[in-house]
């Protein structure tokens, strides 16, 4: 299930959703995302807050879409 409100609302990012792999940073989401790469840190959470804002104000639709892949891929 897609939550639209922990981090966002909290005004910060939890730092173990973001990891370096070969010179370059990715970010984890809640559904199980890797999202990157990103040239350093600061970009990758630059990253997830644009992704976070994103699920806030996305329609339903948009998110029962993504919802459906990320239990895809999770599978």
């Amino acid at each position: 299930m897609i939550r639209t409100n922990d981090e966002a609302n909290n005004g910060h990012l939890r730092n173990n959703r973001f990891f370096k792999k070969a010179d370059y940073w990715y970010y984890s989401t809640r559904e199980g995302f890797n999202i990157g790469p990103f040239d350093s840190h600061s970009k990758a959470e630059s990253g997830a807050s644009e992704f976070i804002d994103f699920v806030m104000h996305a329609d339903n639709d948009t998110l029962q879409t993504l919802q459906r892949y990320g239990d895809s891929a999770a599978a």
